[in-house]
């Protein structure tokens, strides 16, 4: 359980990293700019302690795609960006996929 946490973290610093990301208005802006390197290194740091437990595949698919749904999320919520039908689709497959590889995998570890 305690790489899947792990791994999470990574995720919500990731998440964060990208949302000062937009904040930073293209690196004009000094705190943003500095919560972006902070947070990105964060998460490879947690990423990477992940991947001692986790076969990279199954840990950059869960990252990448938590990652995406979630800056999604905080897009709309915070930046109000809107998405159309076939987005939002599009991230219900990512979830379901990452769904069906940690219930149905051997792969991933549980």
């Amino acid at each position: 359980m305690m790489p899947y946490l792990i791994l999470f973290l990574a995720v919500l610093a990731e998440t964060i990293g990208t949302t000062a990301l937009q904040a930073s208005q293209q690196f004009t802006r000094l705190v943003p700019s500095v919560i972006v390197v902070v947070a990105y290194s964060v998460s490879f740091l947690l990423l990477g302690w992940a991947l001692k437990f986790l076969p990279v595949g199954i840990a950059y698919a869960i990252w990448s795609g938590l990652g995406i749904v979630l800056i999604a999320i905080i897009g709309f919520l915070v930046f109000s960006q809107r998405l159309d039908l076939p987005a939002v689709l599009g991230m219900a497959m990512i979830l379901g996929g990452i769904l069906v590889i940690h219930l149905f995998s051997n792969t991933a570890t549980h």
